[in-house]
């Protein structure tokens, strides 16, 4: 029996959990695992260093898309704050023809901070220290998976000004190439 490759998507804060559940679901698929502050903290020192994220997380994406392409299974640890983001991977991995999971860890909010502190300590070449003000504009600026992204309903049309979900995604992510996505599944009946 053949089984299609999945796209796992670990969504949620700082924290909250998404990086330990990324790791655990590597073991268990043996799949590859793309974490980007892993990446940017070695390579820049910084979590965002003047919109290197982006270029690192759209080379992220591209090699998630090779891999599912070639049979096997990926996560992306991102975070994935936006449903528009978790939107645009989805369709790059259906466009595969791969299973997409989305996966939301969500934790008591003293919690979440306690153990990004703790990460912080124990583990500062991978993670970025944060304040409570940091904590405070990230859940400003979080929108929770909503009941119809977690159930995995029909892809909505992408945002406006967007032909579809891998424009917006090569637009959002500057390194992220126009992939040959088959975008005929991505449109809401």
């Amino acid at each position: 029996m053949i089984v299609k490759p999945t796209l796992y998507l670990t969504v949620g804060l700082p924290g909250a959990g998404k990086t330990t559940l990324a790791r655990r679901l590597a073991e268990e698929r043996c799949a590859l695992r793309l974490t980007p502050d892993e990446w940017m903290a070695p390579l820049f020192g910084d979590g965002e260093a003047d919109g290197r994220r982006d270029i690192l997380e759209g080379r992220m994406i591209w090699t998630a898309h090779q891999v599912l392409q070639s049979g096997a299974p990926v996560i992306l640890d991102f975070g994935c704050w936006a449903s528009d983001e978790r939107y645009a991977i989805r369709a790059i991995a259906e466009s595969t023809g791969a299973g997409f999971e989305l996966r939301y860890v969500a934790v008591d909010e003293s919690e979440r901070r306690t153990r990004a502190q703790r990460r912080w300590r124990e583990s500062p070449e991978s993670t970025f220290l944060m304040v409570d003000s940091d904590h405070d504009q990230s859940l400003a600026q979080f929108q929770p998976p909503t009941a119809d992204e977690l159930a995995l309903t029909p892809l909505p049309a992408p945002p406006s000004g967007s032909e579809n979900w891998q424009h917006w995604a090569s637009e959002r992510w500057p390194t992220l190439p126009r992939l040959d996505l088959d975008i005929a599944t991505e449109q809401s009946p």
